[in-house]
């Protein structure tokens, strides 16, 4: 290469705005130490059946923090790197593996939730708010309207997205990006009910469900026959529902398999090749029935301690608690990554962590 003194001043320019970037990304971050001792304590085996899938020697790392409300990761091993939102701020963050950097790879993202990777190695996300749709984008960065309207009337606020293996697209449209101004803007819901929708590969767009209120995450099971969906409301406590998948889409026995029956806010998860799922887990903010003294003030506090919730648990495919990885933050989201596809991200709050694991995504 020829270090001309144009090269010179595009290079300097270049390295200022990643470190912009870079800044950007780090406001509000919050310090972490990982744990010295082998194995993590922050990993809480709750059933024996889980030791296979704990590595000795790995701990849970904090690979970004900055952010405000970390959601919707989607790993993509060709380029090695994590994308993931960060809604209030209206971005999408990349971390990338090689460099341990964390930078904004999209601005102004219409308060993007959920991410996910196609068979084709585009990005597929939820546009949470203000233009509420589902978009592809594309390898040449074009970004492509899959869907924003159902049946003549806009989608109400695309939440979490998965792909299936014949290229059809499912996603969960609950009304958090239009009920206020923190996700994005206030709006007024046309959908008459909160559903899950299947873009088939041709494009057209099916209301699979329509009686679920609030669905959140969702995920397939390693074979597909069965789609599992978390509801945020309309049970006692939030739960994850199971169905059969038909062959032509159709979804039919609804089971229910997890109830968050300890306060917990159930959000997104993942399911491994073994069927197990690992659920994004935190407190739902309930509040008791009775306040109680602190400090001389009468005090309403959380049914649930968030300090006891946050992390992740893990289900096995019958909804039996296996294990609990203890988080400093709430996690929202997460998904299966690294080159191995062993390393599980967990978008959480303000930050997003990392464990390497014995277990593989089933996607």
């Amino acid at each position: 290469m020829n270090f001309t003194r144009r090269n010179l001043v595009v290079g300097a320019g270049a390295a200022a705005v990643s470190t912009l970037l870079s800044r950007a990304a780090g406001a509000q971050s919050f310090p972490f130490t990982p744990n010295q001792r082998y194995p993590d304590p922050a990993v809480q085996i709750l059933d024996p059946s889980f030791g296979k899938y704990r590595l000795y020697s790995s701990t849970v790392e904090q690979v970004a923090s900055g952010m405000r409300w970390a959601e919707g990761p989607a790993y993509f091993p060709e380029g090695g790197y994590l994308l993931f939102s960060d809604i209030p701020n209206n971005r999408i963050m990349k971390f990338d593996e090689k460099t341990g950097q964390t930078s904004v790879f999209r601005a102004n993202a219409n308060y993007a939730n959920g991410n996910a990777r196609d068979r084709q190695g585009c990005l597929v996300t939820c546009e949470h708010s203000v233009t509420r749709r589902i978009t592809r984008t594309e390898k040449d960065g074009k970004i492509t309207v899959l869907a924003d309207k159902f049946e003549g009337k806009r989608l109400n606020s695309p939440n979490d997205i998965v792909v299936k293996s014949d290229d059809s697209i499912w996603f969960t449209d609950p009304l958090f990006g239009i009920n206020g101004e923190w996700e994005g803007k206030k709006e007024k819901a046309e959908q008459a009910t909160t559903n899950v929708y299947r873009i088939t590969k041709d494009g057209k767009i099916t209301a699979v469900l329509t009686d679920l209120v609030n669905p959140n995450g969702l995920a397939f099971s390693p074979d597909e026959k069965k789609l599992y969906i978390v509801e945020w409301k309309g049970t006692p406590n939030r739960s994850i529902w199971s169905y059969n998948v038909g062959d032509d889409g159709s979804l039919s026995g609804k089971t229910k398999l997890i109830d968050a029956a300890d306060q917990a806010s159930l959000d997104g998860f993942r399911v491994d090749r073994d069927g197990n799922l690992w659920c994004g887990w935190g407190s739902n903010g309930a509040l008791q029935s009775e306040p109680a003294d602190v400090g001389g003030r009468k005090v309403f506090q959380l049914k649930g301690k968030s300090e006891d919730l946050d992390g992740v648990m893990v289900f096995n495919a019958d909804g039996k608690p296996l294990a609990f990885i203890k988080l400093p933050e709430r996690c929202a989201n997460l998904c299966f990554g690294g080159p191995k596809n062993n390393r599980l991200y967990m978008a959480s709050s303000h930050s997003v962590y990392a464990l390497y694991v014995e277990s593989h995504g089933a996607v």
